[in-house]
């Protein structure tokens, strides 16, 4: 194995799985101009490899492809890979052989996809929220024998409904909420939904995520002792795709079990800061969780950018009469909810001295 530590600029070189598609097409974004990272390979199907990037892709982002990446040539998924991390957005039925693959090469691999995200030795991470189960690493690597390793962050609507519930949760203790979602089609990949299903409509049913919602958010909220130790808490989830491009909206009612007012909870939500703000993380945004005091905000036009796509928005913080309190949340499913929640994970190991460069 050959694996380039540093790459002429000092910069990490790192690799993309999936990188022609919706997801690794985020990740070729936000690593353009990275201080830390530098994209040094890409990878996919057989459909696109032997060919330069900017052949092999539909780009389907808003700013033109980064120079950097457009002369790179598609590896496939079988190939050899220089880099020392990797970024996965790979389909769900090829990535579990390929991830574990590399791992067990010594790669640090950082995977967007769902299938090791529930996996007892894998941590599912968001920096902010629950950095205290890296530890899971020493269990992961003495059950495989691995000398790299397997890092996931959650599905796009659960994790920004976690980054708004960990101060509560903190601050209150949470006995049980209610979360309905309305997801942006971009969550479906391209072409992802056909436009006559979403024109004019809304699509009730999105196959797993419910689950996914309930079974992220007591990983991600509960603590590791040896072993995961999911939240004590009830929850109920109803998922739906909604005709907007970017951004996942969700209302949400809580119970909690320490009694507070809604503004209570605004307040312990807009003042949350963790982790990645106190290492002031390239990707990290100054303000996980914004709190907006207007009553029709937040909307995905004007809210899924926030800090860069990296924030959570939260408004009309009020009181439920069924759980006590209720509030709607936004978050950019493809950025903070995807490819920027990986990046943001590497650059939480790379502080901590946990890469393998």
């Amino acid at each position: 194995m050959n694996v380039s530590r540093s790459s002429s600029n000092g910069k990490i070189p790192v690799a993309v799985l999936g990188a022609t598609g919706s997801v690794g097409q985020r990740f070729v974004q936000l690593l353009a101009g990275h201080p830390w990272f530098q994209l040094a390979e890409v990878v996919a199907s057989d459909r696109s490899t032997g060919r330069a990037y900017c052949e092999a892709t539909d780009w389907r982002l808003s700013a033109d492809m980064p120079d950097g990446a457009r002369e790179l040539v598609v590896k496939d998924y079988d190939a050899a890979l220089d880099s020392p991390v990797v970024f996965s957005a790979l389909p769900g039925e090829v990535a579990a052989e390929i991830e574990q693959r590399l791992a067990q090469e010594g790669r640090a691999l950082f995977s967007n996809t769902s299938t090791h995200r529930m996996t007892p030795d894998v941590p599912l991470l968001i920096p902010e929220v629950n950095p205290e189960h890296v530890a899971a690493l020493e269990t992961q690597r003495r059950n495989r024998g691995w000398s790299g390793f397997i890092v996931t962050n959650p599905n796009c609507s659960a994790i920004h409904l976690v980054l708004a519930l960990k101060p509560l949760h903190d601050a209150f203790g949470i006995d049980a909420l209610a979360v309905t979602t309305m997801q942006a089609v971009s969550g479906a990949g391209y072409p992802g939904v056909p436009s006559l299903d979403m024109i004019d409509n809304v699509v009730p049913f999105i196959n797993t995520e419910e689950e996914k919602m309930t079974e992220e958010t007591k990983k991600l909220l509960g603590g590791f002792d040896g072993e995961f130790q999911p939240a004590c808490l009830t929850m109920s989830a109803q998922c739906n795709r909604v005709p907007v491009r970017d951004g996942h909206t969700e209302c949400v009612s809580i119970r909690f079990r320490t009694p507070a007012s809604p503004e209570d909870a605004a307040r312990a939500m807009g003042e949350f800061r963790a982790r990645p703000q106190e290492l002031d993380l390239p990707s990290a945004p100054r303000r996980p969780v914004i709190v907006r005091a207007e009553p029709n905000r937040p909307q995905p036009n004007l809210d899924r950018d926030a800090e860069n796509g990296m924030a959570t928005t939260v408004g009309r913080v009020r009181e439920c009469a069924l759980l006590g309190t209720k509030f709607v949340l936004l978050g950019h499913n493809t950025i903070r909810g995807a490819a920027g929640a990986s990046i943001l994970n590497a650059e939480l190991f790379k502080v901590e001295g946990l890469l393998p460069v």
